[in-house]
């Protein structure tokens, strides 16, 4: 098989080595898999490209995951249970290998001039946070994270800082969601010149850039989207454009981190 080496962006393809998978949390699942190839050059909200099975076994596309921690040379990834490519990857064991290309897309941007990180994660959003976090950290910023699930049995909050929980049907935290509850923080307090990080359902993220507008707070996004290739060669994630002469641009490789006031949701 053909490694793909580039250099002058970072992408790597590698066979690395399956370090833990464990169910963190109600259908969560947490995998680390050595990688210090692409480990050394990731950032804040890229993401990798999985093989979940063998070559030339069904499922045959990869699937897109946020890198959610480096640990050293540990990449971890936090996903959940939805078919059959994440079933496959949440059966690993120590010492399997797995195909992986990464990393891959715009990263989050931290340098930006703010003074306090707003973090909004919605169900398994929060995975791109705790690498997310610890760049934050290291800029000396100040961090205020918020957190939904439907309930609490699917909350995995590790590595992440000054949390406030939301759950759909009240069972821990706040009743309701995300954006709510990150509506009503912001109307009792003052968070000086804040940024917003954010990452979840389409729906969530429509609702927070509708609300960012409203309060004038500048809000990146990290985008779902199902991709193939993962570098824009198939064209298979488009997301329209808002105020541009090109019409759509590809999450995979304009993203997956846009301002909310680039794209339509």
């Amino acid at each position: 098989m053909a490694i793909i080496e580039n250099v002058r962006n970072g992408m790597k393809h590698k066979l690395c080595r399956v370090e833990s998978c464990v169910e963190a949390a109600a259908n969560i699942f947490l995998m680390r898999f050595a990688s210090p190839e692409i480990a050394a050059f990731a950032k804040p909200g890229q993401f990798i490209n999985v093989l979940a099975a063998a070559v030339g076994e069904a499922p045959l596309l990869r699937r897109p995951f946020s890198i959610s921690r480096i640990d050293g040379d540990i990449i971890e990834l936090l996903f959940n249970v939805v078919g059959t490519g994440t079933d496959l990857l949440s059966r690993k064991q120590t010492g399997d290998i797995i195909d992986v290309i990464g990393p891959l897309g715009r990263n989050f941007g931290t340098d930006a001039d703010y003074d306090t990180a707003i973090i909004a994660a919605g169900g398994i959003g929060t995975a791109p946070f705790p690498f997310l976090t610890e760049d934050l950290r290291r800029r000396n910023k100040e961090i205020v994270t918020f957190a939904g699930f439907r309930n609490s049995g699917q909350i995995y909050t590790e590595h992440l800082v000054n949390i406030h929980l939301a759950t759909d049907d009240g069972s821990k935290g706040f009743q309701g969601t995300v954006v709510q509850m990150l509506e009503s923080f912001l109307e009792q307090t003052n968070p000086g010149r804040p940024k917003i990080f954010a990452c979840g359902p389409t729906p969530m993220l429509k609702a927070l850039a509708e609300l960012a507008d409203k309060k004038n707070i500048s809000c990146e996004v990290s985008l779902e989207e199902h991709m193939a290739c993962g570098i824009g060669i198939c064209q298979g994630c488009p997301v329209e454009r808002k105020n541009d002469s090109s019409k759509y641009a590809l999450v995979c490789k304009d993203g997956p981190i846009f301002f909310t006031t680039e794209i339509k949701f």
